[in-house]
């Protein structure tokens, strides 16, 4: 990882991807996908060209403060951060008949706050190690610390998978990381009523969120249909991990079943 990126890169840039009419109706479904906190659309590119490759349209925007400096994070919040979502989730909406979010950490926690705040507008979740809080001690004086310390060490590149990398930043700044951690303290209140089917990815080990997050999830979301999937063989960026093709696949086989589609 690196302080400074190129957004010019194009697994830096925000992809687009168009879909198909599916099943013997035309159906036409959608899934955007959110990568994570000081992460970057590569990591979440592969998934999103398998996704396409079926036929779905793609949507994977690059969210503000990402894919170019630190510093540029450091002036950003997660209403920019969420109102991106919003965006990118409101353009697939406008051609699909369904539309589906998936997310991977802050990602996970942004298609959570999407599916509260729209429960009758989203098809479906598909989260990767979503996070909504944190044992985290430290994490507490975030308020104070972050007009003390700017940075502090990165948190990116959890991958098992040797010379994978999700192209972030090496450096972890405390104002936009306060501002996630506020984000999620608004979001658990109102997980009650994410009614949504989902599909719920943790890896088994993980060093960046903790299990704990998931059981959170899974004990307050409403939604009838949910479902964790456990990865053995992934550290936090399962996308870019070993178990990717096994997301892949679950993540179609979700998609088509909630939509109505043929297998």
């Amino acid at each position: 990882m690196v302080h400074n990126l190129h957004v010019t890169d194009d697994s830096l840039a925000a992809l687009s991807l168009p879909g198909q009419p599916l099943g013997p109706d035309g159906l036409r479904v959608g899934v955007l996908l959110c990568h994570g906190f000081t992460g970057s659309p590569a990591s979440m590119r592969p998934w999103g060209e398998h996704l396409a490759a079926q036929g779905f349209a793609v949507e994977v925007p690059r969210l503000p403060g990402h894919g170019t400096t630190w510093e540029e994070l450091e002036r950003t919040r997660w209403e920019d951060w969420y109102g991106e979502v919003c965006r990118a989730f409101d353009r697939l909406r406008e051609d699909n008949d369904r539309v589906f979010v998936a997310g991977l950490s802050m990602g996970g926690s942004l298609a959570l706050r999407l599916a509260a705040d729209r429960p009758d507008d989203v098809a479906g979740l598909l989260l990767v190690n979503a996070a909504v809080r944190s044992d985290n001690r430290q994490l507490m004086l975030l308020p104070v610390l972050k007009w003390v310390v700017r940075k502090m060490p990165g948190i990116g590149n959890d991958i098992k998978l040797e010379g994978a990398d999700e192209r972030g930043y090496d450096v972890t700044p405390l104002k936009p990381l306060a501002s996630l951690v506020a984000g999620w303290k608004g979001l658990r209140p109102d997980l009650g009523r994410v009614r949504a089917p989902l599909r719920l990815f943790r890896s088994v080990e993980d060093h960046v969120v903790e299990a704990s997050s998931g059981a959170v999830i899974m004990a307050s979301v409403s939604s009838p249909d949910r479902r964790e999937i456990l990865l053995e063989n992934s550290y936090h960026v399962a996308t870019i991990d070993h178990d990717a093709p096994l997301i892949f696949a679950e993540s179609v086989a979700f998609v088509r079943s909630v939509a109505g589609l043929p297998d």
